[in-house]
């Protein structure tokens, strides 16, 4: 057994009520790495990424309880929103720092949040993000030399194929209802195709952000479904009935619910943004499982969307290369194996 793992991580991690990709990957991870070494768990109750003094306190209380020398890996919607108290740590502790999404990227952040995570990724021993494009974007957002964010992007489980209706009009969008995740922009492009046959279901938690939620539903129509947060048997029951996975992100890291549908065949309408190209990937003989589209560009989408359901062959193609891609995919176990040589090299 190696030496101890000390995790920081948000107060929600398991809470079912607000699933998210970064506490997926952050209890995923855990539990792999817990098979080799004892990992002691901190989880911090605050309002991240926006803490008190309080609460930063608190954290810097949690942190000096330490050993000197311990190896501390700290997600980054707690690390990146206290660079002080990671400041004054690092010149005891080994802190790993997680970046999930860099803070300047979600809609609506505090205008400080970029400066305050430029201190702690400086300070960190080391900062990993979760796909090659959203390594080089903290690189780029933070003035650090390239090559230096360590990349260990998220693992997938296999899962039982979808076979998919002829017509394909079965729409899915896995994310919860929020700007970053632009259902907006989804709505919108689906305006434009009254004259085709269609339904989508936004799974995803209508929490998040109220009044956007409020208003992406008030203009959805009949056609689309907001059934809220989904997990477990629900979610599996969600992707079995789905021809196809869209997601319009504004910022996207990586997106896991990509890899998910593409485990079971589904294929992917998504945006050019950060890691999704990776998430994306390619079939064995080359070959994308699905499109791409700019962000926030409601006609591209639209357009993307049209070709989709009106033609048979460009189904039948991306339908064969997400199958393909499915024997690609890599578990959790490539995962835990990046991140435990950042963690323990």
């Amino acid at each position: 057994m190696t030496d101890p793992l000390y995790a920081v991580l948000p107060g929600d991690i398991d809470d079912p009520a607000a699933p998210s990709g970064g506490n997926t990957y952050d209890r995923r991870i855990l539990t792999g790495l817990a098979a080799t070494r004892a990992v002691h768990e901190i989880a911090v109750a605050a309002p991240w990424p926006y803490p008190s003094e309080d609460d930063q306190a608190r954290l810097a209380g949690e942190l000096h309880g330490l050993p000197d020398g311990a190896t501390v890996l700290m997600d980054g919607l707690v690390a990146c929103a206290a660079p002080r108290v990671v400041e004054e740590q690092a010149v005891r502790l080994r802190l790993v720092v997680l970046v999930h999404l860099p803070l300047g990227d979600e809609p609506g952040a505090a205008p400080d949040l970029p400066a305050r995570e430029r201190r702690t990724v400086h300070a960190a021993h080391a900062v990993v993000a979760t796909s090659a494009g959203a390594a080089r974007r903290v690189e780029q957002l933070h003035a650090l030399p390239v090559g230096s964010v360590h990349v260990a992007p998220p693992g997938v489980d296999p899962a039982p194929e979808t076979a998919g209706s002829p017509a394909g009009g079965r729409l899915l969008c896995v994310a919860s209802v929020t700007p970053r995740k632009a259902q907006d922009v989804l709505v919108e492009a689906l305006h434009t195709l009254d004259d085709l046959d269609w339904t989508c279901v936004c799974v995803g938690s209508l929490d998040d952000d109220r009044d956007f939620a409020a208003r992406v539903q008030a203009r959805a129509g009949d056609r689309v479904r907001f059934p809220g947060t989904r997990g477990g048997a629900a979610l599996a029951a969600s992707y079995a009935e789905a021809d196809l996975l869209v997601l319009p992100s504004r910022a996207e890291t990586y997106g896991m619910v990509v890899t998910e549908a593409l485990a079971r065949g589904i294929p992917v309408l998504a945006t050019q943004v950060e890691g999704v190209p990776e998430a994306m990937g390619k079939a064995g003989d080359g070959t994308v499982p699905g499109g791409l589209v700019p962000p926030g560009d409601v006609q591209s989408l639209a357009g993307a969307l049209r070709r989709w359901l009106t033609d048979e062959g460009l189904r039948r193609d991306w339908r064969a290369a997400a199958r393909a891609r499915r024997g690609t995919l890599r578990g959790w176990d490539h995962t835990i194996r990046r991140l435990s040589e950042v963690l323990h090299p």
